[in-house]
């Protein structure tokens, strides 16, 4: 029986059992729900960075924002907040599209 000792979407133990396996789950109290997230957010991570292909990406690229959603929540705050946050550092600080790349800055 493999072992895996992480946090997993909340179907996943739906779609286990509709394949007859037998397995055990617990439910985390806050405080490591939130140590389990930032483990997951790696995790995700890291598969992001291994992938080969566009559609990889973006599979990985959900599987990251669903994490930051649920981190966000943890933390207290709605999706709106975050997006609000978000939308108020592009307009003073900018986003990413116009890939600018800092080299140095004079002192």
């Amino acid at each position: 029986m493999p072992t895996y000792n992480k946090l997993v979407r909340d179907l996943i133990p739906n779609i286990i059992q509709s394949t007859g396996k037998e397995f055990r789950t617990r439910i985390l109290d806050e405080q490591e729900y939130t140590v389990e997230l930032n483990r997951k957010l790696k995790e995700e991570s890291d598969e992001y960075f291994a992938v080969k292909n566009s559609e990889e990406a973006l599979e990985e690229l959900t599987d990251m924002l669903e994490v930051i959603r649920a981190m966000a929540a943890a933390h207290g705050a709605s999706w709106e907040q975050i997006e609000a946050l978000r939308e108020k550092k592009a307009e003073t600080r900018g986003g990413f599209r116009e890939r600018v790349y800092l080299i140095d800055v004079d002192d």
